[in-house]
């Protein structure tokens, strides 16, 4: 948001947290004196909500040119652990909320004369993740529906795309963060050697919003220090930690924990 409103963009922040967007909106009013933020509370898997942040957004301009749909999330547990619902759920959050923003803003990005739409992937996408396997479809589905959607939108001159961040420092990800050992194993297998920081995807997602990229469609770039050239770190120990050493040796041995 910081790297949009600072190239004077009206922007409408949207989350399920009032006092959090309420602090966000603060902070970048107060980092980019003049510009125009909204907020709006809401689930984002909510096709009622949804509308009602299009529609605000909407008024601000008379027009709409960029969405970014964010909303994902992840948890380390091994597929035999994972019942029908608890599976879904992890799908809808990482995929429904892309196609919900997508199927809700794309009319008034054609009313608009086209627009871009940046969804935001992630590495599991591409290379396999052990023990995030729900997440790692999820991201892959979603890249899939980018592909599909930049297809069948082109004609409306809307260009749909993703960010592909690797690990990145946020809110979310601060447990991982804080738990040095896994750290270093990311950072082995990462070229550049360091992990993510948010102005780095910020700045792959102002590209695909802006006009430079006005000849990319249906594509998924990679920010990750180059992680995809190699794979994702072995996570054997935090399986253990999370659930204990009897329920790894059980998914291992292919039955979920408890069962005979």
């Amino acid at each position: 948001a910081h790297a949009l409103v600072a190239d004077c963009a009206a922007v409408v922040l949207m989350g399920r947290r009032r006092d959090a967007l309420e602090r966000a909106r603060r902070h970048l009013v107060d980092a980019v004196p003049g510009s125009r933020v909204e907020i709006h509370a809401g689930d984002a898997c909510d096709d009622a909500d949804l509308q009602a942040a299009l529609d605000t957004a909407w008024a601000l301009d008379g027009r709409l040119d960029i969405v970014v749909p964010t909303v994902g999330s992840a948890g380390f547990r091994p597929l035999l652990m994972h019942d029908a619902d608890s599976f879904r759920a992890e799908i809808d959050l990482n995929l429904h909320s892309a196609f919900a923003a997508i199927r809700h803003a794309a009319p008034r990005l054609a009313d608009s004369g086209g627009g871009s739409i940046v969804c935001i992937s992630s590495t599991a996408a591409r290379i396999n993740f052990r023990w995030l396997t729900a997440y790692c479809t999820g991201k892959a589905a979603l890249e899939a529906l980018v592909r599909g959607a930049a297809e069948e939108l082109a004609g409306a001159r809307i260009r749909v795309n993703a960010v592909r961040p690797g690990l990145t420092r946020s809110e979310a990800t601060a447990p991982m963060f804080d738990d040095r050992a896994l750290v270093d194993s990311f950072l082995e297998q990462i070229p550049l050697g360091t992990l993510g920081e948010p102005e780095a995807i910020a700045r792959a997602v102002r590209y695909l919003a802006g006009p430079e990229s006005g000849w990319v469609t249906g594509q998924s770039f990679a920010v990750d220090g180059g992680h995809e050239l190699r794979a994702n770190p072995r996570v054997d120990a935090t399986i253990a930690q999370i659930y204990g050493a009897a329920a790894l040796d059980a998914v291992r041995a292919g039955r979920a924990p408890g069962t005979a």
